[in-house]
């Protein structure tokens, strides 16, 4: 059997070659590396994510001339990583597609196919930041949730419902409890903005209604998007 697996041959690779993949694939996995950081939206940064995008494609490449068309290698080296366990948890799929990306080229320079690495690389991040800069697939509405508490009143309650049908694209009454003994009303409604300064303006007239106290806006649409 293991006449066999030899049989097929190895890759023959010389040292300046192994030295052109090794820095390709660095040299490529760093321009992927400074397009994650320029089209990054998150709130938690993570330099490690960074740093494993530019060793990880060495290390696939590493791999890859290593193992060259030697089916006997692959399977050993198959066999010892399947021991190793990964448990790095990703919040954002985009991170994980970029590090498969990552992979992706430096498995490439490591079969030599070079034109492929450079060619992906440059499509990849292309896309990247075009999909990025076009804002593609990012609600272009604007959600929040408005907290109140006004007088328990009808004319209150109807001046109340009278700016959001106004101002608001949609909107939704999430709660509503007595409190302040029954003397007043505390709401919490769900609304869908048309424009940016909707909100604005939609706060402003609130305030103007005799009795408003408490009133808090909170912007739903960052823990959506980002």
């Amino acid at each position: 059997m293991e006449s066999l697996l030899l049989s097929f041959g190895s890759l023959k690779m010389e040292w300046y070659n192994a030295v052109i993949a090794l820095g390709l694939s660095f040299l490529l996995a760093s321009i992927l590396a400074v397009v994650y950081e320029k089209t990054f939206r998150g709130l938690s940064w993570s330099s490690g994510l960074v740093q494993s995008m530019i060793l990880g494609p060495m290390v696939s490449c590493l791999i890859m001339i290593a193992i060259g068309d030697n089916v006997a290698r692959g399977i050993g080296i198959v066999g010892s990583l399947a021991i190793i366990r990964f448990r790095t948890n990703l919040r954002d799929p985009r991170d994980l597609i970029f590090l498969f990306a990552a992979l992706g080229i430096g498995v490439a320079c490591g079969v030599r196919s070079y034109t492929t690495a450079i060619a992906g690389t440059l499509l990849f991040c292309t896309a990247a930041v075009v999909l990025q800069f076009t804002r593609f697939g990012q609600r272009r509405n604007h959600d929040g949730m408005v907290r109140f508490q006004v007088p328990a009143d009808p004319a209150a309650s109807a001046a109340v419902s009278q700016v959001f049908r106004d101002l608001t694209a949609h909107f939704a009454l999430v709660s509503k409890r007595s409190v302040a003994q029954g003397d007043y009303m505390d709401f919490a409604y769900q609304v869908r903005f048309r424009k940016p300064q909707d909100c604005d303006d939609l706060l402003a007239r609130l305030e103007g209604i005799d009795g408003m106290k408490g009133l808090v806006y909170v912007n739903e649409q960052t823990t959506v998007e980002v």
